[in-house]
């Protein structure tokens, strides 16, 4: 089946000083060629002038389009594999809508969607774990994830899951050995002596590999607060003061939160900050009522509740904790756990500010202002301490649910060989192959095929 080239502007839509524009597939260079008027060297930057190579006229003909720096990769040894070409121009409407009517008429046509990328992967020049990890690092928005995404990019979980595999593969000899010679009565003790202990260190080492996964996944996925307390506390005051803008409505009219309004925060780990409605005994209406609901499920999900107290009414975190706070219910308290936050807010309003006595207390307690700022500082520095607790970047990690599954998977199929060996080594070597081809869902040696369009649906055009 022929090949089309493609092509797409490589580098963010809009207008810019210079845009990147790529050209790849088997007619990349000759397209190039027409375009330039000049032949350039291999990977060497090149100052060049654009020229639609016109449709017969005499007016069209030799017009530039631009001029800019142009590179050519000779294939295999480019990023999709292929020939390609690159060109920095303007990043001008005008410019690209010439230079995209240009190499229409050559012959090429505009990628789709990860289509850069999935050449590459097609080509054998990333796997699919690598696919992902380029994905991530587009989407990247913390130091932490950036270093992630680079780790997986460089193969570091391509390389521990094609480790794992080949060891399910070198422990396949010895059960294929006794399903080749049974009637050797020493074999099956062999076999048990040799394959047994070897799933059993594997099984060992995918159960450690995937408990480790948790922080890898709060790296890439993120944390979520939930800022929940009864009305007229400050909540919406709060995350205002946290995001640097006025993303939540505040009012001194008890309900006026009815849904959940979000933020995200950048505190290491990306962190979505929830603001939800007041949580008091009665509810004034329907949607008030509705609203509480959503904040209750939203605080038992979260990984860190931060619960807002009016700091003026003076009540100590003792008096608090025993339910006895007419406008905080017991069942607000429920919702907390160990390690979450109390901020005891409007501490501008006491004379001589807020003393907290936090010496027996199973959560951080702090006094703040959200709307002097007092004591934000400490609060941001307690959620950027709670939200980093176990994120991690030593080495590879199991990053999406996908790799997750597909070691979970080898990890039973390793459990049945495990039980089988002695007793039926055939079916004991069919589960060390199940294994196999479950590791080999990671990077996209098997299986490649039903993952594509979940994990490109996520790319944009030019890459």
């Amino acid at each position: 089946m022929a090949v089309d080239t493609i092509f797409a502007r490589a580098s963010g839509a809009g207008k810019a000083g210079v845009a990147v524009y790529r050209l790849s597939g088997p007619d990349a260079h000759k397209i190039f060629n027409k375009l330039v008027g000049k032949r350039i060297n291999n990977r060497e930057a090149a100052y060049v002038a654009v020229r639609d190579p016109g449709d017969g006229s005499v007016i069209d003909r030799g017009q530039i389009i631009d001029k800019g720096l142009a590179i050519l990769f000779e294939g295999p040894k480019s990023f999709t594999g292929e020939d390609v070409a690159e060109l920095s121009l303007h990043g001008a409407r005008a410019v690209e809508e010439a230079l995209y009517d240009a190499l229409t008429r050559l012959g090429a046509r505009p990628a789709e969607a990860g289509e850069f990328t999935l050449r590459a992967l097609k080509n054998g020049k990333l796997d699919l774990a690598q696919v992902e990890a380029l994905a991530d690092l587009i989407d990247s928005e913390t130091t932490l994830q950036r270093k992630q995404a680079l780790g997986q990019l460089d193969g570091r979980l391509s390389e521990v899951a094609e480790g794992w595999r080949k060891e399910i593969l070198s422990v396949l000899a010895p059960l294929e050995a006794d399903i080749d010679f049974p009637d050797e009565g020493d074999v099956p003790a062999a076999v048990a002596a040799r394959a047994g202990p070897a799933i059993a260190a594997l099984k060992t080492s995918l159960t450690t590999f995937l408990n480790q996964s948790i922080s890898a996944r709060k790296i890439r996925e993120g944390v979520s607060i939930a800022i929940i307390g009864p009305p007229n506390a400050g909540k919406s005051s709060l995350i205002n003061a946290l995001a640097g803008s006025d993303v939540a409505i505040v009012s001194d009219i008890a309900g006026t939160t009815r849904d959940i309004v979000e933020t995200r925060l950048d505190l290491g780990v990306v962190a979505t900050i929830a603001d939800t409605a007041g949580l008091r005994g009665m509810a004034s209406d329907a949607i008030e009522e509705e609203g509480v609901k959503r904040a209750r499920a939203k605080a038992k999900e979260a990984d860190i509740r931060v619960l807002v107290i009016d700091g003026s009414e003076t009540v100590s975190c003792e008096t608090l904790l025993s339910g006895l706070t007419e406008n905080v219910p017991r069942e607000t308290l429920d919702l907390l756990q160990p390690g979450d936050i109390i901020v005891w807010n409007k501490s501008d309003r006491v004379s001589g500010g807020l003393s907290l006595d936090t010496k027996h207390s199973p959560y951080t307690e702090l006094a703040i202002s959200a709307k002097t700022g007092a004591g934000m500082a400490a609060l941001l520095h307690a959620l950027t301490d709670k939200a980093a607790e176990g994120a991690k970047t030593d080495g590879p990690a199991l990053t999406r649910a996908r790799h997750i599954a597909a070691v979970e998977e080898a990890l039973a199929a390793l459990t049945r060989a495990e039980a089988k060996i002695a007793s039926a080594p055939e079916l004991a070597a069919e589960d060390a192959r199940l294994a196999a081809r479950a590791l080999g869902k990671i990077t996209g040696a098997v299986g490649v095929e039903d993952v594509l369009g979940e994990i490109f649906s996520s790319f944009c055009i030019g890459k």
